[in-house]
């Protein structure tokens, strides 16, 4: 009987409350963040529903114009895209939580017109990463949007709180992503291993310039997968989490069954960081090794035709060119992204890209399964 009771007092004890993330510039505190997954994994209906939730629902803007006008029925541009899934979004949201969208700096063609467009959708945050996003106070003028960096070291940290300095702004909260995480990696290959490249490594630098500039929130994302994850982070000084490979395993998000039961079969020596061939952006990329465009790209069986143009950007010569680098091997990496979400023209392939410990999902939940699990409202 005793034992009983012991184990109800621990079960109570570990179902406190977990702080709320108070984002500078939002009108209420948030429990998490839900990751930017793209292409199409986070659309509005994903997003919506971890607001509704108390969480922050990213939007990913990866493409996002196809994922709209299937939605919609009709053509679109960035801008309006970007409005659209917002303002879609914040309807599922009814009020509650915040949205945001996640925008990739290295992504020059659709960076501005996507945070234009979110803007005027009514967004809450604006959460950039894939490269240093040292103009986006700029981008965003005036508007009543927190604006959140996604950083890997102190150092970089320090560099964009020295240049948003000239506009008078800081960040009103930023996001340390580790080497655990899916997608892109802001780490060289050949360090994502070690141990001084960790989060537990590289939190207390970037805690420290967070304080330095003002004490904004510090929120780590990067194999976070579990509430005892949560738990020791809030415990070692964090102000929240983001979590993304875990919603890319719910009914609500846009990857596709397959892609969710890729997801659920994994193991843990299934996870690889693709590196040549790889990613375009010649940053790592985390992906399932059996997603069969990137079995495909390790046969050699698919050169990148590079017909949807999202990774153009203008070369030394002023002409504009897919990001690949010469001498380098890479996956086509917007027709895999767009196939593994059911959304393509083409006979590419899809590429599964999850965080390191995907192998850890066991079934596909919904999003209010699983914050009642990542809170402590289930047992």
């Amino acid at each position: 009987m005793s034992t009983n009771v012991t184990l109800k007092e621990r079960r109570d004890k570990d179902m406190v409350q977990l702080p709320n993330i108070f984002v500078r510039g939002l009108d209420r505190a948030v429990i998490l963040i839900q990751g930017g997954m793209g292409a199409g994994v986070s659309l509005a209906c994903l997003a919506g529903a971890v607001a509704q939730r108390g969480g922050v629902g990213t939007v990913s803007f990866v493409a996002l114009d196809r994922f709209v006008e299937r939605r919609i029925g009709r053509t679109v541009g960035h801008r309006e895209a970007a409005k659209l899934e917002i303002e879609e979004a914040r309807r599922l949201s009814m009020g509650r939580g915040a949205i945001a969208i996640n925008c990739m700096v290295l992504i020059e063609k659709t960076y501005i017109p996507s945070i234009e467009g979110a803007i005027e959708g009514g967004v809450d945050i604006v959460i950039a990463g894939a490269g240093l996003p040292m103009t986006l106070p700029e981008i965003v003028g005036n508007a009543p949007t927190a604006l959140v960096p996604i950083i890997s070291s102190g150092r970089t940290l320090e560099t964009i709180c020295r240049r948003w300095s000239r506009y008078g702004r800081m960040p009103d909260a930023v996001i340390l992503e580790g080497p655990l995480a899916g997608g892109h990696l802001g780490f060289k290959a050949e360090d994502i291993l070690k141990p001084e490249f960790q989060l537990e490594s590289l939190f207390g630098s970037v805690k420290k310039v967070a304080v330095r500039n003002g004490n904004f929130p510090v929120i780590v994302a990067g194999g976070i997968f579990s509430r005892e994850d949560i738990v020791h982070w809030i415990n070692a000084g964090a102000d929240g989490v983001q979590i993304g490979t875990r919603f890319a395993a719910t009914h609500e998000s846009g990857a596709s069954e397959d892609f969710k039961r890729a997801i659920v079969a994994s193991r843990a020596e299934d996870i690889e960081v693709a590196v040549n061939p790889g990613s375009p952006s010649g940053m790592p990329f985390r992906v399932i090794r059996s997603s069969p465009g990137y079995v495909q790209a390790l046969a050699h069986g698919r050169p990148p035709c590079c017909d949807k143009q999202y990774l153009l950007h203008k070369g030394k010569d002023g002409r504009m060119t897919c990001l690949a680098l010469e001498g380098y091997e890479a996956f086509c990496i917007c027709n895999a992204l767009l196939s593994a979400a059911d959304c393509n023209n083409t006979a590419d392939l899809p590429i599964f890209t999850v965080g390191a410990n995907a192998a850890r999902v066991d079934r596909i939940l919904s999003v209010d399964e699983l914050v009642d699990e990542l809170t402590g409202a289930s047992p």
